[in-house]
């Protein structure tokens, strides 16, 4: 019973290495069609930019730091 087991195991982990390495290759790509290097470079920074942003604005919020403070009545240059 355990032999058996352990021999579909092994054969479901070779099925999805192998699946796994046949469609790799054949993945999404990373440029659009028609698309040029120097888009593609555009849109990777754009991308990156959005992302570094909504980080930064993520980490404010999370700081308390998107708000102005009410403890005081005097504002606060």
């Amino acid at each position: 019973m355990m032999k058996n087991a352990s021999v579909s195991v092994c054969k479901v982990i070779l099925a999805v290495l192998f699946s796994v390495l046949v469609f790799l290759p054949f993945g999404c790509a990373h440029e659009q069609p028609g698309e040029t290097v120097a888009e593609g470079r555009r849109r990777h920074k754009r991308v990156l930019r959005i992302n570094h942003q909504e980080m930064m604005e993520d980490i404010d919020k999370f700081l308390l730091l998107d708000q102005p403070s009410k403890l005081t009545g005097r504002r606060i240059p």
